[in-house]
């Protein structure tokens, strides 16, 4: 079954033209957070079940930055926003 990803861009497009980045809800520490604080934010990472926003890029369509809602358990695509006009406010994070 082929999985499909909406781009709010470029229309429903196939899941191989995007990139996977990440945890679109992990928060940077400050710069001068401890050593056990930063290697948290870079080693550690939770593997979540359901429901999980992340971070794709769609670097074969508009080379946008998309945070995607997506099921870990069944790959089912909730949501797409993009992720600039979401952390400038026009969408909601």
């Amino acid at each position: 079954m082929a999985s499909l990803i909406s781009c709010p861009h470029c229309g429903v497009r196939p899941k191989e033209e995007f990139s996977i980045r990440g945890d679109a809800n992990l928060v940077r520490p400050a710069p001068d957070a401890g050593a056990d604080v930063w290697f948290d934010y870079v080693y550690l990472r939770d593997n979540p079940r359901g429901r999980h926003s992340e971070y794709w890029h769609h670097a074969s369509g508009c080379r946008r930055w998309l945070i995607v809602e997506r099921d870990t358990v069944t790959h089912a695509v909730h949501g797409v926003r993009d992720a600039a006009l979401a952390k400038l406010g026009g969408e909601s994070a």
